[in-house]
Protein backbone atom coordinates (compact mmCIF):
# COMPACT_ATOMS: atom_id res chain seq x y z
CA UNK A 1 0.00 0.00 0.00
CA UNK A 2 3.32 2.18 0.07
CA UNK A 3 4.42 3.98 -2.68
CA UNK A 4 8.15 3.35 -3.84
CA UNK A 5 11.01 6.85 -3.60
CA UNK A 6 11.07 6.84 -7.20
CA UNK A 7 6.97 7.27 -6.87
CA UNK A 8 7.24 9.76 -4.05
CA UNK A 9 10.08 11.81 -5.34
CA UNK A 10 7.69 12.23 -8.27
CA UNK A 11 4.89 13.07 -6.57
CA UNK A 12 6.61 15.39 -4.23
CA UNK A 13 8.54 18.09 -6.46
CA UNK A 14 9.62 21.94 -4.87
CA UNK A 15 6.31 23.80 -4.31
CA UNK A 16 5.01 25.48 -7.07
CA UNK A 17 5.91 28.98 -7.10
CA UNK A 18 2.39 30.09 -7.12
CA UNK A 19 1.00 27.21 -5.22
CA UNK A 20 -1.18 29.32 -2.75
CA UNK A 21 -3.04 31.11 -5.75
CA UNK A 22 -3.44 28.27 -7.59
CA UNK A 23 -5.01 26.73 -4.25
CA UNK A 24 -7.07 29.57 -3.98
CA UNK A 25 -8.75 29.09 -7.37
CA UNK A 26 -9.27 25.35 -7.30
CA UNK A 27 -11.16 26.17 -3.97
CA UNK A 28 -13.04 28.33 -5.46
CA UNK A 29 -14.18 25.83 -8.00
CA UNK A 30 -14.34 23.31 -5.74
CA UNK A 31 -16.50 25.33 -3.05
CA UNK A 32 -18.98 26.19 -5.78
CA UNK A 33 -19.68 22.02 -6.50
CA UNK A 34 -19.98 21.30 -3.16
CA UNK A 35 -22.16 24.80 -2.66
CA UNK A 36 -25.19 22.99 -4.94
CA UNK A 37 -25.26 20.39 -2.40
CA UNK A 38 -27.09 22.01 -0.11
CA UNK A 39 -28.45 25.62 -2.12
CA UNK A 40 -30.98 23.76 -2.80
CA UNK A 41 -32.30 23.36 0.26
CA UNK A 42 -33.47 26.47 1.44
CA UNK A 43 -34.84 26.79 -1.97
CA UNK A 44 -37.97 24.35 -1.06
CA UNK A 45 -40.18 26.32 -1.02
CA UNK A 46 -39.88 28.33 -3.78
CA UNK A 47 -39.35 25.37 -5.59
CA UNK A 48 -42.71 23.71 -4.67
CA UNK A 49 -44.64 26.69 -5.12
CA UNK A 50 -43.28 27.89 -8.41
CA UNK A 51 -43.01 24.45 -10.49
CA UNK A 52 -45.62 22.93 -8.59
CA UNK A 53 -42.81 20.23 -6.91
CA UNK A 54 -43.69 17.22 -4.62
CA UNK A 55 -41.54 16.12 -1.91
CA UNK A 56 -40.67 13.91 -4.05
CA UNK A 57 -39.54 15.74 -7.05
CA UNK A 58 -37.46 18.27 -4.81
CA UNK A 59 -35.33 15.03 -3.30
CA UNK A 60 -34.36 14.06 -6.75
CA UNK A 61 -33.69 17.29 -7.50
CA UNK A 62 -31.20 17.45 -4.60
CA UNK A 63 -30.24 13.26 -5.41
CA UNK A 64 -30.03 13.52 -9.22
CA UNK A 65 -26.94 15.87 -8.69
CA UNK A 66 -25.27 13.81 -6.31
CA UNK A 67 -26.14 10.45 -7.35
CA UNK A 68 -24.67 11.39 -10.53
CA UNK A 69 -21.78 12.87 -9.22
CA UNK A 70 -20.65 9.59 -7.04
CA UNK A 71 -21.34 7.65 -9.33
CA UNK A 72 -18.89 9.26 -11.93
CA UNK A 73 -16.28 10.37 -9.17
CA UNK A 74 -13.49 7.20 -9.41
CA UNK A 75 -13.79 7.08 -13.24
CA UNK A 76 -13.31 10.81 -13.23
CA UNK A 77 -10.36 10.29 -10.61
CA UNK A 78 -8.89 7.14 -12.51
CA UNK A 79 -9.24 9.72 -15.85
CA UNK A 80 -7.37 12.81 -14.39
CA UNK A 81 -4.79 10.06 -13.36
CA UNK A 82 -4.37 8.68 -16.96
CA UNK A 83 -4.82 12.07 -19.24
CA UNK A 84 -4.19 14.79 -16.77
CA UNK A 85 -5.50 16.70 -13.78
CA UNK A 86 -5.23 20.33 -15.46
CA UNK A 87 -7.46 18.94 -18.72
CA UNK A 88 -9.73 17.21 -16.28
CA UNK A 89 -10.22 20.62 -14.35
CA UNK A 90 -11.08 22.25 -17.86
CA UNK A 91 -13.33 19.85 -18.96
CA UNK A 92 -14.95 20.09 -15.10
CA UNK A 93 -15.92 23.35 -15.48
CA UNK A 94 -17.05 23.91 -18.54
CA UNK A 95 -19.62 21.29 -18.17
CA UNK A 96 -20.32 22.74 -14.61
CA UNK A 97 -21.03 26.03 -16.41
CA UNK A 98 -23.06 24.95 -19.45
CA UNK A 99 -25.28 22.81 -16.59
CA UNK A 100 -25.65 25.89 -14.21
CA UNK A 101 -27.04 27.40 -17.39
CA UNK A 102 -29.75 25.21 -18.08
CA UNK A 103 -30.38 24.58 -14.65
CA UNK A 104 -31.41 28.20 -14.26
CA UNK A 105 -32.97 28.71 -17.05
CA UNK A 106 -35.62 25.29 -16.37
CA UNK A 107 -39.06 25.60 -16.82
CA UNK A 108 -40.23 22.67 -14.79
CA UNK A 109 -39.16 19.53 -12.25
CA UNK A 110 -38.43 17.21 -15.25
CA UNK A 111 -35.86 19.81 -16.96
CA UNK A 112 -34.35 20.87 -13.40
CA UNK A 113 -33.47 17.06 -12.74
CA UNK A 114 -32.48 16.57 -15.60
CA UNK A 115 -29.99 19.80 -15.45
CA UNK A 116 -28.80 18.70 -12.33
CA UNK A 117 -28.09 15.76 -13.29
CA UNK A 118 -25.52 16.85 -16.34
CA UNK A 119 -23.93 19.06 -13.57
CA UNK A 120 -22.75 16.29 -11.43
CA UNK A 121 -20.80 14.89 -14.66
CA UNK A 122 -19.17 18.60 -13.93
CA UNK A 123 -18.88 18.23 -10.75
CA UNK A 124 -17.18 14.56 -10.83
CA UNK A 125 -14.75 15.77 -12.90
CA UNK A 126 -13.81 19.02 -10.63
CA UNK A 127 -13.82 17.14 -7.24
CA UNK A 128 -11.18 14.30 -8.52
CA UNK A 129 -9.03 17.12 -9.74
CA UNK A 130 -8.99 19.52 -6.84
CA UNK A 131 -7.34 17.16 -4.42
CA UNK A 132 -5.11 15.75 -6.42
CA UNK A 133 -3.41 19.33 -7.31
CA UNK A 134 -3.13 20.11 -4.05
CA UNK A 135 -0.80 16.70 -3.95
CA UNK A 136 1.21 17.74 -6.41
CA UNK A 137 1.93 21.82 -5.87
CA UNK A 138 2.76 21.43 -2.34
CA UNK A 139 5.90 19.63 -0.83
CA UNK A 140 5.73 17.50 2.37
CA UNK A 141 6.28 20.08 4.54
CA UNK A 142 3.23 22.41 3.45
CA UNK A 143 0.86 19.67 2.16
CA UNK A 144 -0.91 19.14 5.69
CA UNK A 145 -1.39 22.29 5.85
CA UNK A 146 -3.08 22.35 2.32
CA UNK A 147 -4.90 20.03 2.88
CA UNK A 148 -6.44 21.17 5.85
CA UNK A 149 -7.31 24.52 4.07
CA UNK A 150 -9.16 22.18 1.06
CA UNK A 151 -11.08 20.63 4.15
CA UNK A 152 -12.21 23.60 5.47
CA UNK A 153 -13.59 24.26 1.89
CA UNK A 154 -15.11 21.08 1.85
CA UNK A 155 -16.93 21.62 5.49
CA UNK A 156 -17.96 25.14 4.30
CA UNK A 157 -19.78 24.19 1.18
CA UNK A 158 -22.14 22.30 3.11
CA UNK A 159 -22.58 24.93 5.38
CA UNK A 160 -22.99 28.49 3.69
CA UNK A 161 -25.29 26.67 0.66
CA UNK A 162 -28.36 27.59 2.73
CA UNK A 163 -27.08 31.38 3.48
CA UNK A 164 -26.41 32.22 -0.20
CA UNK A 165 -29.15 30.28 -1.04
CA UNK A 166 -31.28 32.64 0.93
CA UNK A 167 -29.55 35.98 0.08
CA UNK A 168 -29.98 35.15 -3.95
CA UNK A 169 -34.27 34.24 -2.94
CA UNK A 170 -34.11 37.23 -0.99
CA UNK A 171 -33.54 39.56 -4.34
CA UNK A 172 -33.95 37.27 -7.37
CA UNK A 173 -35.99 34.25 -8.35
CA UNK A 174 -35.02 30.29 -7.84
CA UNK A 175 -33.08 30.24 -11.31
CA UNK A 176 -30.30 32.82 -10.20
CA UNK A 177 -28.82 30.29 -7.42
CA UNK A 178 -27.51 28.79 -10.31
CA UNK A 179 -27.32 31.60 -13.05
CA UNK A 180 -24.35 32.53 -10.24
CA UNK A 181 -22.36 29.70 -11.68
CA UNK A 182 -21.37 30.67 -14.51
CA UNK A 183 -19.15 34.09 -13.81
CA UNK A 184 -17.56 31.65 -11.54
CA UNK A 185 -16.88 29.00 -13.95
CA UNK A 186 -15.62 31.44 -16.41
CA UNK A 187 -13.17 33.11 -14.39
CA UNK A 188 -12.08 29.47 -12.87
CA UNK A 189 -11.33 28.65 -16.68
CA UNK A 190 -8.95 31.32 -17.05
CA UNK A 191 -7.43 30.87 -14.13
CA UNK A 192 -6.80 27.20 -14.34
CA UNK A 193 -5.60 27.54 -17.99
CA UNK A 194 -3.26 30.02 -17.04
CA UNK A 195 -1.80 28.94 -13.24
CA UNK A 196 -2.23 25.20 -13.11
CA UNK A 197 0.74 23.16 -14.38
CA UNK A 198 -0.21 19.64 -15.49
CA UNK A 199 0.01 16.54 -14.10
CA UNK A 200 -0.22 12.60 -14.93
CA UNK A 201 0.83 9.48 -13.62
CA UNK A 202 2.76 7.69 -15.58
CA UNK A 203 1.23 4.42 -14.57
CA UNK A 204 -2.10 5.73 -15.65
CA UNK A 205 -4.99 3.25 -15.81
CA UNK A 206 -7.73 4.09 -18.18
CA UNK A 207 -11.34 4.99 -17.12
CA UNK A 208 -13.67 1.69 -16.25
CA UNK A 209 -17.17 2.92 -18.00
CA UNK A 210 -18.70 -0.12 -16.65
CA UNK A 211 -17.90 -0.11 -13.07
CA UNK A 212 -18.76 3.92 -13.69
CA UNK A 213 -22.30 2.36 -14.66
CA UNK A 214 -23.10 -0.23 -12.13
CA UNK A 215 -22.38 2.21 -9.45
CA UNK A 216 -24.89 4.57 -10.70
CA UNK A 217 -27.59 2.23 -11.64
CA UNK A 218 -27.19 0.42 -8.15
CA UNK A 219 -26.90 3.92 -5.90
CA UNK A 220 -29.96 5.17 -7.85
CA UNK A 221 -32.50 2.37 -7.26
CA UNK A 222 -31.27 2.26 -3.63
CA UNK A 223 -31.99 5.51 -2.81
CA UNK A 224 -35.41 5.18 -5.02
CA UNK A 225 -36.33 2.54 -2.98
CA UNK A 226 -35.87 4.54 0.37
CA UNK A 227 -37.31 7.76 -1.19
CA UNK A 228 -40.58 5.48 -2.31
CA UNK A 229 -40.75 3.48 0.43
CA UNK A 230 -43.09 5.78 2.63
CA UNK A 231 -45.45 6.46 0.13
CA UNK A 232 -45.97 3.17 -1.74
CA UNK A 233 -45.24 0.86 1.70
CA UNK A 234 -41.85 -0.58 2.42
CA UNK A 235 -43.04 -4.05 1.56
CA UNK A 236 -45.03 -3.39 -1.65
CA UNK A 237 -43.31 -4.43 -4.98
CA UNK A 238 -42.08 -1.87 -6.30
CA UNK A 239 -39.98 -1.06 -3.55
CA UNK A 240 -38.67 -4.40 -2.92
CA UNK A 241 -37.96 -5.16 -6.31
CA UNK A 242 -36.30 -1.58 -6.66
CA UNK A 243 -33.95 -2.28 -3.52
CA UNK A 244 -33.58 -5.53 -4.80
CA UNK A 245 -32.08 -4.22 -8.22
CA UNK A 246 -29.89 -1.67 -6.73
CA UNK A 247 -28.05 -4.50 -3.76
CA UNK A 248 -27.84 -6.82 -7.34
CA UNK A 249 -25.99 -4.34 -9.34
CA UNK A 250 -23.98 -3.18 -6.80
CA UNK A 251 -22.71 -6.65 -6.16
CA UNK A 252 -22.23 -6.98 -9.54
CA UNK A 253 -19.95 -3.63 -9.35
CA UNK A 254 -17.77 -5.39 -6.57
CA UNK A 255 -17.38 -8.28 -8.66
CA UNK A 256 -16.65 -6.34 -11.52
CA UNK A 257 -13.84 -4.36 -9.51
CA UNK A 258 -12.51 -7.68 -8.13
CA UNK A 259 -11.80 -9.24 -11.60
CA UNK A 260 -10.19 -6.16 -13.60
CA UNK A 261 -6.96 -5.40 -14.23
CA UNK A 262 -7.81 -1.58 -14.14
CA UNK A 263 -10.55 -1.04 -11.84
CA UNK A 264 -12.25 2.58 -10.51
CA UNK A 265 -11.67 1.08 -6.82
CA UNK A 266 -9.21 -1.07 -6.07
CA UNK A 267 -11.39 -3.52 -3.14
CA UNK A 268 -7.85 -4.15 -1.66
CA UNK A 269 -7.93 -1.14 -0.09
CA UNK A 270 -10.76 -2.54 1.94
CA UNK A 271 -7.92 -4.80 4.15
CA UNK A 272 -6.70 -1.56 5.52
CA UNK A 273 -8.32 -0.73 8.57
CA UNK A 274 -7.11 2.84 8.61
CA UNK A 275 -9.49 3.22 4.75
CA UNK A 276 -12.22 1.25 6.25
CA UNK A 277 -12.51 3.69 9.48
CA UNK A 278 -11.51 6.82 7.40
CA UNK A 279 -14.65 5.47 5.30
CA UNK A 280 -17.26 4.52 7.61
CA UNK A 281 -16.40 8.14 9.42
CA UNK A 282 -16.80 9.86 6.31
CA UNK A 283 -19.95 8.81 4.95
CA UNK A 284 -21.93 8.74 7.81
CA UNK A 285 -20.46 12.67 8.83
CA UNK A 286 -21.95 13.44 5.29
CA UNK A 287 -25.19 11.09 5.92
CA UNK A 288 -25.64 13.20 9.02
CA UNK A 289 -24.58 17.00 7.42
CA UNK A 290 -27.00 16.36 4.61
CA UNK A 291 -29.58 15.04 6.20
CA UNK A 292 -29.79 17.78 8.70
CA UNK A 293 -29.22 20.52 6.75
CA UNK A 294 -32.18 19.42 4.38
CA UNK A 295 -34.45 19.08 7.53
CA UNK A 296 -33.34 22.17 8.85
CA UNK A 297 -34.09 24.28 6.46
CA UNK A 298 -37.52 23.64 6.24
CA UNK A 299 -38.29 23.48 9.92
CA UNK A 300 -36.78 27.28 9.96
CA UNK A 301 -39.25 27.69 6.89
CA UNK A 302 -42.40 26.02 6.86
CA UNK A 303 -42.53 25.50 10.47
CA UNK A 304 -41.13 28.78 12.12
CA UNK A 305 -42.03 30.71 9.69
CA UNK A 306 -39.01 32.31 8.37
CA UNK A 307 -38.54 33.60 4.71
CA UNK A 308 -35.55 32.14 2.51
CA UNK A 309 -32.72 34.65 3.53
CA UNK A 310 -33.75 34.57 7.67
CA UNK A 311 -33.34 30.67 6.76
CA UNK A 312 -30.36 31.02 5.54
CA UNK A 313 -28.55 33.38 8.49
CA UNK A 314 -29.91 31.18 10.96
CA UNK A 315 -27.77 28.88 9.37
CA UNK A 316 -24.66 30.91 9.79
CA UNK A 317 -22.93 30.17 12.96
CA UNK A 318 -22.77 27.03 11.51
CA UNK A 319 -20.01 27.71 8.79
CA UNK A 320 -18.97 30.56 11.49
CA UNK A 321 -17.67 27.98 14.00
CA UNK A 322 -16.37 26.11 11.35
CA UNK A 323 -13.94 28.55 9.70
CA UNK A 324 -13.27 29.91 13.46
CA UNK A 325 -11.86 26.69 14.57
CA UNK A 326 -10.13 25.81 11.49
CA UNK A 327 -8.30 29.44 10.98
CA UNK A 328 -7.36 29.04 14.40
CA UNK A 329 -5.72 25.37 13.61
CA UNK A 330 -7.52 24.07 16.60
CA UNK A 331 -7.97 20.74 14.92
CA UNK A 332 -4.26 20.45 13.66
CA UNK A 333 -3.16 20.56 16.89
CA UNK A 334 -5.39 18.18 18.69
CA UNK A 335 -4.71 15.68 16.30
CA UNK A 336 -0.98 15.10 17.66
CA UNK A 337 -1.76 15.21 21.01
CA UNK A 338 -5.06 13.37 21.03
CA UNK A 339 -4.59 11.09 17.64
CA UNK A 340 -6.49 10.53 14.58
CA UNK A 341 -9.18 8.39 15.93
CA UNK A 342 -10.08 10.08 19.28
CA UNK A 343 -9.90 13.38 16.74
CA UNK A 344 -12.49 11.89 15.07
CA UNK A 345 -14.30 10.57 17.83
CA UNK A 346 -14.63 13.91 19.33
CA UNK A 347 -15.43 15.52 16.56
CA UNK A 348 -18.50 13.09 15.42
CA UNK A 349 -19.96 13.32 18.76
CA UNK A 350 -19.84 16.86 18.89
CA UNK A 351 -21.82 16.38 15.55
CA UNK A 352 -24.04 14.03 16.54
CA UNK A 353 -24.95 16.10 20.07
CA UNK A 354 -25.29 19.48 17.77
CA UNK A 355 -27.99 17.26 15.63
CA UNK A 356 -29.91 16.16 18.99
CA UNK A 357 -29.37 19.69 20.71
CA UNK A 358 -31.29 21.09 17.21
CA UNK A 359 -34.08 17.77 17.53
CA UNK A 360 -34.62 18.66 21.05
CA UNK A 361 -34.33 22.42 21.82
CA UNK A 362 -34.83 24.02 18.32
CA UNK A 363 -38.40 23.07 18.04
CA UNK A 364 -40.31 26.37 19.69
CA UNK A 365 -37.04 28.49 18.87
CA UNK A 366 -33.79 29.47 17.93
CA UNK A 367 -31.77 29.41 21.35
CA UNK A 368 -31.69 25.44 21.33
CA UNK A 369 -31.06 25.36 17.21
CA UNK A 370 -28.26 27.77 17.72
CA UNK A 371 -26.35 25.79 20.43
CA UNK A 372 -27.20 22.63 18.16
CA UNK A 373 -25.28 24.61 15.26
CA UNK A 374 -22.19 25.72 16.92
CA UNK A 375 -21.70 22.22 18.43
CA UNK A 376 -22.19 20.88 14.77
CA UNK A 377 -19.25 22.98 13.77
CA UNK A 378 -17.04 22.72 16.26
CA UNK A 379 -17.74 18.96 15.48
CA UNK A 380 -16.85 18.75 11.35
CA UNK A 381 -14.24 21.35 12.60
CA UNK A 382 -12.56 18.46 14.15
CA UNK A 383 -13.75 15.10 12.05
CA UNK A 384 -13.45 16.33 8.57
CA UNK A 385 -9.44 17.55 7.73
CA UNK A 386 -8.93 14.21 10.26
CA UNK A 387 -10.85 11.90 8.27
CA UNK A 388 -9.55 13.34 4.99
CA UNK A 389 -6.02 13.38 5.71
CA UNK A 390 -6.94 9.49 6.92
CA UNK A 391 -8.33 8.45 3.32
CA UNK A 392 -5.61 10.43 1.35
CA UNK A 393 -2.45 8.55 3.81
CA UNK A 394 -3.96 4.73 3.41
CA UNK A 395 -4.20 5.22 -0.61
CA UNK A 396 -0.75 4.93 -2.73
CA UNK A 397 0.38 8.43 -3.57
CA UNK A 398 0.50 7.46 -7.08
CA UNK A 399 -3.28 7.28 -7.11
CA UNK A 400 -4.16 10.58 -5.71
CA UNK A 401 -7.10 10.99 -8.61
CA UNK A 402 -8.33 8.19 -7.60
CA UNK A 403 -7.81 8.79 -3.88
CA UNK A 404 -9.89 12.67 -4.26
CA UNK A 405 -12.29 10.13 -5.76
CA UNK A 406 -12.85 7.50 -2.78
CA UNK A 407 -12.80 10.68 -0.47
CA UNK A 408 -15.66 12.75 -2.85
CA UNK A 409 -17.70 9.66 -3.46
CA UNK A 410 -18.06 8.57 0.24
CA UNK A 411 -19.40 12.54 0.55
CA UNK A 412 -21.71 12.39 -2.08
CA UNK A 413 -22.94 8.92 -1.63
CA UNK A 414 -23.51 9.97 2.28
CA UNK A 415 -25.13 13.40 1.29
CA UNK A 416 -27.73 11.85 -1.25
CA UNK A 417 -28.36 9.21 1.50
CA UNK A 418 -29.08 11.60 4.40
CA UNK A 419 -31.41 13.66 2.37
CA UNK A 420 -33.47 10.52 1.44
CA UNK A 421 -33.69 8.14 4.65
CA UNK A 422 -33.96 11.43 7.04
CA UNK A 423 -36.32 12.85 4.61
CA UNK A 424 -37.93 9.51 4.61
CA UNK A 425 -37.95 8.90 8.13
CA UNK A 426 -39.75 12.23 7.93
CA UNK A 427 -42.63 11.38 5.71
CA UNK A 428 -43.26 8.03 7.73
CA UNK A 429 -43.67 10.00 11.01
CA UNK A 430 -45.57 12.29 9.60
CA UNK A 431 -48.05 9.98 7.90
CA UNK A 432 -48.42 8.47 11.12
CA UNK A 433 -49.67 11.63 13.03
CA UNK A 434 -51.67 12.77 10.21
CA UNK A 435 -53.15 9.99 7.96
CA UNK A 436 -55.36 12.27 6.31
CA UNK A 437 -52.85 14.09 4.76
CA UNK A 438 -51.18 11.69 3.21
CA UNK A 439 -52.12 12.24 -0.25
CA UNK A 440 -50.80 15.84 -0.41
CA UNK A 441 -47.21 15.92 -2.54
CA UNK A 442 -45.67 18.58 0.14
CA UNK A 443 -46.39 19.91 3.86
CA UNK A 444 -48.00 23.14 2.08
CA UNK A 445 -50.38 21.09 -0.02
CA UNK A 446 -51.61 20.13 2.95
CA UNK A 447 -52.24 22.63 5.18
CA UNK A 448 -53.89 24.08 2.08
CA UNK A 449 -56.14 21.13 2.12
CA UNK A 450 -56.96 21.60 5.83
CA UNK A 451 -60.19 21.90 6.49
CA UNK A 452 -60.07 24.84 9.61
CA UNK A 453 -57.07 26.34 11.77
CA UNK A 454 -57.39 23.60 14.41
CA UNK A 455 -56.16 21.01 11.21
CA UNK A 456 -53.60 23.10 10.24
CA UNK A 457 -52.03 23.43 13.47
CA UNK A 458 -52.21 19.68 13.63
CA UNK A 459 -50.77 19.17 10.58
CA UNK A 460 -47.70 22.09 11.30
CA UNK A 461 -47.11 19.68 14.70
CA UNK A 462 -47.06 16.46 12.99
CA UNK A 463 -44.44 17.78 10.45
CA UNK A 464 -42.43 19.09 13.28
CA UNK A 465 -42.56 15.65 15.52
CA UNK A 466 -41.43 14.09 12.29
CA UNK A 467 -38.25 16.52 12.00
CA UNK A 468 -37.41 16.08 15.21
CA UNK A 469 -37.54 12.17 14.85
CA UNK A 470 -35.70 12.33 11.79
CA UNK A 471 -32.51 14.71 13.20
CA UNK A 472 -32.44 12.38 16.21
CA UNK A 473 -32.12 9.35 13.41
CA UNK A 474 -29.35 11.79 11.88
CA UNK A 475 -27.68 11.84 15.60
CA UNK A 476 -27.99 7.90 15.95
CA UNK A 477 -26.05 7.24 13.04
CA UNK A 478 -23.36 10.30 13.20
CA UNK A 479 -22.31 9.11 16.56
CA UNK A 480 -22.59 5.17 15.63
CA UNK A 481 -19.78 6.51 12.40
CA UNK A 482 -17.78 8.24 15.22
CA UNK A 483 -17.15 5.04 17.54
CA UNK A 484 -17.01 3.03 14.86
CA UNK A 485 -14.18 4.58 13.40
CA UNK A 486 -12.47 5.40 16.18
CA UNK A 487 -12.22 1.68 16.88
CA UNK A 488 -11.32 0.32 13.30
CA UNK A 489 -8.16 3.69 13.52
CA UNK A 490 -6.61 2.49 16.60
CA UNK A 491 -7.21 -1.33 15.76
CA UNK A 492 -5.12 -0.44 12.40
CA UNK A 493 -2.32 2.33 14.28
CA UNK A 494 -2.26 -0.70 16.81
CA UNK A 495 -1.69 -3.43 13.68
CA UNK A 496 1.02 -0.71 11.95
CA UNK A 497 3.16 -0.62 15.27
CA UNK A 498 3.24 -4.05 15.68
CA UNK A 499 4.84 -4.65 12.46
CA UNK A 500 6.83 -1.61 12.23
CA UNK A 501 8.30 -3.16 15.59
CA UNK A 502 7.80 -7.13 16.26
CA UNK A 503 10.15 -6.87 19.43
CA UNK A 504 8.08 -3.90 20.98
CA UNK A 505 4.87 -5.77 20.07
CA UNK A 506 5.44 -9.04 21.53
CA UNK A 507 6.28 -7.48 24.77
Amino acid sequence: MTATAAEQNHLSPTSHPQRWLILGVICLAQLTVLLDNTVLNVAIPSLTRELDASTADVQWMINAYSLVQSGLLLTAGSSADRYGRKKMLITGLALFGIGSLVAGLAQSSAQLIAARAGMGIGGALLMTTTLAVVVQIFDDTERVKAIGVWSTVSSLGFAIGPLIGGVMLDHFWWGAIFLINIPVAVIGLVAVARLVPESRSSAGERPDLLGALLSTIGMAAVVYAIISGPGHGWTSGQVMLTAFIGVAVLTGFVLWELHIPYPMLDMHFFRNQRFIGAVAGAILVAFGMGGSLFLLTQQLQFVLGHGPLEAGLRTAPLAVSVIVLNLTGLGARLVPKLGTPLTIAAGMGLLAAGLAAIALLGRDGYGGMLLGLVVMGAGIALAMPAMANAIMSAIPPEKAGVGAGVNGTLAECGNGLGVAVLGAVLNSRFAALVPTAVGAASLPAALAAASGEEERRRITDAFASGLETSQLVGAAAVLAGGLLAAVLLRRAERGESARADPAAAAA
